[in-house]
Formats: structure tokens, C-alpha cells, sequence
């Protein structure tokens, strides 16, 4: 029971951690390109990573691992920062909140697969209401869509919630931390290759927010993130702490107002409420 809740807080930082990436992508790629940006951010990460797996003294990973280390810098160092950062070219970051919603549902599809989970079908049923809700909640928000940047946002829900469930398995054997700094060095020598190919020719013209978004999603979205999350879903359940992915949209637009001074509406209470009680019901459910 203390695992679960430990998870839970973990999973639950890492949520608050993420919410501010798809803005922070937009962001960015107004100044850098998809590919820069998806490349830069990896080997920042990576060299965070390696270092911290030095200092420390961690053994290197299982042959048997690495397939798994794969598959995980394929979801989430690579397929989900990239597609994103090109939906997000054609989409707008309040559009692209309708496809977070389907990500606890692609995370406890895979946890069924990769983790060996079996949530009752109950669970489901929460699931697919709280993602109903907040998926209703940000087409009524509006934001502009193309059929473009829609597949490429389903296809990034898609290989992230196999990097999901993929990185929290393996996170049992060796560590949270220790799986995302591994598949980020396993993705080293291509990004740094992608690094040099896309280079800006003029690194002047980067606003100060270009800059600053660069450094979130490079230390932050990339790695920190990662640390608590797969943490969380490894001690609390892929399914179970994966719905906490559904309350993302919603911290999201809550730093908005702080930071912004952006206002609540009710409708956002009443949602965020909602989407709260799918969450306590797919936990309650989960096992």
C-alpha cells in the first residue's frame, strides 16, 4: 500500500513536470526546427543523464535490457518529442490537448501488453470517461486543427505510451532514472549526428522564450520528468498511475494562470472535477 502511494506522489510530480512541454514546444519551435530541437534536447539530456550515471557508479544494463532501452529512446526520446514538435507546427498547443487525453488510455493498453497489467473492466470504463472529458473539454476551447498535425499527434500518444509501459517495466528491474538516462545515451551518437545536420545558421535571432523553452524540454521534459514518472508508474501500477496523465491539460492551463494571469472558468472547475473522479475510480479499479 506504501509502494502504491508512493507512486502515486511520484506519478503525480512527474504529470506536473510534463504539463508544461507541449507549450513549451510550441514555443520553441517558432525559433528552432523539429528536428534541432528533437535532437538538441536528447544529447543535453544525455550528457545530464550520463553523468549522473557515472558519478553514482551504475552498472550498465543487461544484454537482455536493451531491446527494451530501445524501444523506449524509440517512444519517448525520439518518436514522441519529434512528432510533436512537427504536429505542433500545424496545430495549435490547445488542440493538442484533446490527444493528451487518449494518453492514459495508449499507456494501460500497452501496460496490458508489456506489463502484464489487468484492470478490470471498470477501470476502463473510467478510463474512457476521463478522457471523453477532457477531450470535450478542449475542442470546447477551440484551437485550430489540420489532418496533418491530428496523425501526427495520434501516432506521438501512440509510441509514447509504449515508452511509457516499455521504460516502467524495466524501471522494476534496474531503476526509473537509470532507464531514462540509458535510452537517452542509446540515442546519443544519432542525435548528436542530427545535431550537426540541423545546426540554425543563426543562433542571434532566438528570443529570450525560444531559449527558455529550449532549456524546459531539454532538462526538464527530457529527463526530470522522467524520474518520478516511471518511479511512479513502476511502483504504483502502469494503468493505475497512468490516468493521472488526464489532470495534465488542467494543471497546464493552472500555471497558465499563475504565471500568465490567465483566468479559471467554471467550466474548467467542472471538468477538472470530473476528470478527478475518473481518476479515483480507475485507481479504485486498476487491480
Amino acid at each position: 500500500m506504501q509502494d502504491r502511494l508512493v507512486g502515486w506522489g511520484n506519478g503525480l510530480v512527474g504529470v506536473v513536470i510534463f504539463s508544461g512541454s507541449l507549450p513549451a514546444t510550441r514555443m520553441a519551435v517558432a525559433d528552432f526546427s523539429p528536428l534541432f530541437l528533437t535532437s538538441a534536447r536528447a544529447v543535453i539530456a544525455a550528457m545530464l543523464g550520463g553523468l549522473a550515471l557515472s558519478l553514482l557508479s551504475q552498472s550498465r544494463p543487461d544484454r537482455r535490457d536493451f531491446l527494451s532501452l530501445a524501444v523506449v529512446s524509440f517512444g519517448v526520446v525520439i518518436g514522441f518529442p519529434l512528432l510533436t514538435a512537427l504536429a505542433l507546427r500545424h496545430v495549435t498547443a490547445a488542440h493538442s490537448i484533446v490527444f493528451i487525453g487518449l494518453l492514459p488510455l495508449a499507456t494501460a493498453f500497452f501496460g496490458v501488453i508489456r506489463g502484464g497489467e489487468r484492470p478490470r473492466a471498470i477501470f476502463w470504463l473510467f478510463s474512457l470517461m476521463g478522457a471523453a472529458t477532457v477531450a470535450g473539454f478542449a475542442l470546447s476551447q477551440g484551437g485550430a486543427g489540420s489532418l496533418i498535425g491530428d496523425l501526427l499527434m495520434l501516432a506521438a500518444i501512440l509510441v509514447c505510451g509504449l515508452g511509457y509501459a516499455e521504460g516502467a517495466t524495466l524501471s522494476r528491474r534496474i531503476g526509473g532514472w537509470q532507464v531514462i538516462s540509458w535510452a537517452l545515451l542509446l540515442s546519443l551518437p544519432m542525435m548528436t549526428m542530427l545535431v550537426a545536420m540541423t545546426w540554425p545558421d543563426n543562433l542571434r535571432n532566438v528570443t529570450l522564450p525560444g531559449w527558455l523553452s529550449f532549456g524546459y524540454v531539454s532538462v526538464f521534459s527530457m529527463l526530470v520528468g522522467f524520474v518520478f514518472w516511471y518511479r511512479g508508474l513502476a511502483l504504483g501500477g502502469i494503468a493505475e498511475v497512468g490516468q493521472l496523465q488526464l489532470l495534465q491539460p488542467f494543471f497546464g492551463l493552472l500555471l497558465a494562470a499563475l504565471v500568465l494571469h490567465e483566468p479559471i472558468s467554471w467550466p474548467m472547475i467542472a471538468c477538472a472535477f470530473v476528470v478527478v473522479i475518473c481518476v479515483a475510480g480507475a485507481k479504485k479499479f486498476a487491480v
